[in-house]
């Protein structure tokens, strides 16, 4: 097994200013968006990006929750690794609002797919966006694509891409290992 860095600490910082800057053009003030982080991974992009807008861009609000996807997956009850549930965090409406989901990896929607279904439960938005860290455009099952992304990765069958964050791993760093 090999690995090799895809981004560094510098470049995910860089890759998330221009995101948020992307943001900030799309939504002006947030006062109609909402910035939803997938669980468990979506969260620290929605965080940092949060973040960003707030200190360095002077937002002065911004709703930001975190979505539990679990049940709603298509391979919930499939395989023999049983899933855990994080916890969904959304104390506010999203009725009418637009609201910006936000993932680390998009790789074949499937997660995309279970988070759309599982913010209907929340409420209808007036409209839905996805944010992506990263892209792995060759391996969608499902005709769902980013508005926003981070950077756009080729990775073949063999390979995955692992994205490391100080809060949770100790550094920030993108691998992409080929088993």
């Amino acid at each position: 097994m090999s690995q090799k860095v895809l981004l560094s600490e510098k470049e995910i910082n860089i890759i998330l200013h221009r995101l948020a800057c992307q943001l900030l053009e799309n939504h002006l003030d947030f006062k109609d968006t909402v910035l939803i982080g997938i669980q468990p991974r979506g969260t620290f992009v929605a965080d940092r990006l949060t973040k960003i807008l707030k200190e360095e861009y002077g937002v002065k609000e911004i709703k930001l929750g975190f979505l539990d996807i679990t049940f709603y997956r298509d391979d919930f009850r499939r395989g023999d690794k049983t899933l855990e549930a994080t916890k969904t965090k959304i104390d506010f409406l999203i009725e009418d609002k637009k609201v910006v989901l936000v993932d680390d990896v998009l790789y074949t929607g499937r997660s995309i797919r279970s988070a759309l279904t599982a913010i209907q439960s929340f409420g209808r938005p007036s409209e839905i966006e996805l944010l992506t860290l990263i892209d792995r455009r060759f391996s969608r099952h499902l005709p769902i694509q980013p508005n926003y992304r981070g950077r756009q990765v080729d990775a073949i069958n063999n390979e995955k891409v692992k994205v490391l964050w100080k809060e949770n791993d100790g550094e920030d760093v993108i691998y992409l290992i080929n088993k």
